[in-house]
This record gives C-alpha cells, sequence and structure tokens, in this order.
C-alpha cells in the first residue's frame, strides 16, 4: 500500500538533515567517481528524463541537469536539499522534499530511475522498500529503466568503517574533529555511528543500513514488475558493491 503523500518513511539521518552536517557533506564524501559512471548509464539508456531518488545534495541531479537531462531530485532531508538548490544548474532541476510517494510524475513517464550511494539501503523496513519499488514502477512507462547500486555483504566492508578521532580543517578554517564506530552487526543490518565535533559541539549521526542478498534483490524487483537485464561491479568500489540494472516490463 502506498502511504499518504509527502509521508516520511523514516527521518532521514542527521548527517543529511542536521543543516550543520548537512553542508559539510560534499566536502566529506568529496570521492564521486560513481556520478561519472551513472551520467555514462544514462547515456548508454538514452534516458532524457530522469528521477534521482534519495539525491541527497544533488551533485548527480545538477550534473544530470548540466547535461541537458530533465532531472528531477526527491529527498526527505530538507537541510540537503538547501545545499543542492544553490549549486550551479540547480535551476534547471525539480526538487522534490519527502520520499518515494511524496513524487507525481503527471502523464509522462520517465526514462530512468537511480538510487546512488547508500540510497537503497536507508530502506530497512520491508514495507518502505517494497513501497519505494512500487512507486518508481509507476513513474516509468515500459521499457523504462531503474538502476541503483547496493553493497555486497559477502563483502563485510564494514569491517573497516571505524575511524579513530580524527582532526581535520573545513572549509571555512575551522578546526574540527571526527570519528565513526561501526555500532552493531546483525544482519543485514548494520548500524554505525559518525561523530563530527566543531567548537567542542558533537554533532552525532546514527545510520542503518540493510544488506540484501542479490537473489532477494532480484526477486523483488521482479514483484514489482521489472526484469533485471544487467549487473555490474560499481566502477569506484570494485568487490564491495554491485550496480543493478532493472527494465520495467
Amino acid at each position: 500500500m502506498v502511504r499518504a503523500y509527502g509521508a516520511i518513511m523514516r527521518e532521514p539521518d542527521a548527517v543529511f538533515a542536521d543543516p550543520r552536517l548537512a553542508v559539510l557533506y560534499d566536502f566529506f564524501d568529496s570521492d564521486r567517481r560513481d556520478l561519472t559512471a551513472y551520467l555514462d548509464i544514462a547515456a548508454e539508456l538514452g534516458a532524457r528524463r530522469v528521477v534521482d531518488l534519495g539525491c541527497g545534495t544533488g551533485s548527480l541531479a545538477v550534473l544530470l541537469a548540466a547535461h541537458g537531462v530533465e532531472a528531477i531530485g526527491i529527498d526527505p532531508a530538507v537541510a540537503s536539499l538547501d545545499v543542492a538548490r544553490v549549486k550551479p544548474y540547480a535551476d534547471r532541476v525539480r526538487w522534490v522534499h519527502g520520499d518515494a510517494t511524496a513524487l507525481d510524475v503527471g502523464d509522462q513517464p520517465v526514462d530512468l530511475v537511480v538510487m546512488t550511494g547508500n540510497a537503497a539501503q536507508v530502506f530497512v523496513d520491508d514495507g518502505d522498500w517494497h513501497t519505494t519499488l512500487g512507486c518508481a514502477r509507476t513513474w516509468l512507462g515500459e521499457g523504462g529503466w531503474l538502476v541503483f547500486e547496493t553493497r555486497r555483504p559477502e563483502a563485510r566492508d564494514w569491517e573497516s568503517w571505524d575511524v579513530p578521532p580524527t582532526e581535520v580543517t573545513l572549509p571555512d578554517g575551522r578546526r574540527a574533529t571526527v570519528s565513526r564506530t561501526v555500532t552493531s552487526v546483525h544482519l543485514p543490518l548494520v548500524t554505525f555511528e559518525s561523530v563530527t565535533t566543531i567548537d567542542g559541539v558533537d554533532l552525532r549521526s546514527l545510520s542503518t543500513l540493510r544488506f540484501r542478498e542479490q537473489g532477494q534483490i532480484m526477486a523483488d524487483l521482479a514483484e514489482h514488475g521489472f526484469t533485471v537485464s544487467d549487473i555490474r561491479e560499481a566502477p569506484d568500489r570494485p568487490g564491495l558493491e554491485l550496480v543493478f540494472l532493472a527494465r520495467a516490463r
């Protein structure tokens, strides 16, 4: 069942929702080689109208717009969208606040729906995951594409996620201390806490990701009217992530 318009399935993590952290997200996550891969996929599929679901600070959406693609960026974190809206080419993107149930694409279906980064893994609840897949299918015409990445549970990448307190210099010249600790591993769920200390204030963000098995993902996609056309290695994280290309039937 699709939830009421504008309902938030799960409150976004503080790293995206706290304005003090959202404004620093691109600084801390500056290695975005994955964006070029998604831009190339959009071109490969001939996509001219694209939904970036869980767009965060909008890095991919504005890149698509810069290349003449009609982009729609949707995210439940207002603070992240505020960062996105001031980027170059942001005025060419339609920004939507909310989860998947908040978007109405009208009578014209989109060509491609993408979920980059950890977006596909934030749906720890099966109901939210299936609602999201169902919404994506309604936006796409027959033959449209859903493309997303997900981390491989067998790689156990979370074993390398801990970061001891480390001092960094922020873009405005202030000093900060950052750390990350995996607090719980109860597969398929992995929880970790990030702490950013600025001017003596600890800004904490607790995150949980769901690691779904490849077979389960394929079954879920089939249930919602998708056929998996290809499964690729993520070019920026080979051996750690898979990129699913699923076509609407």
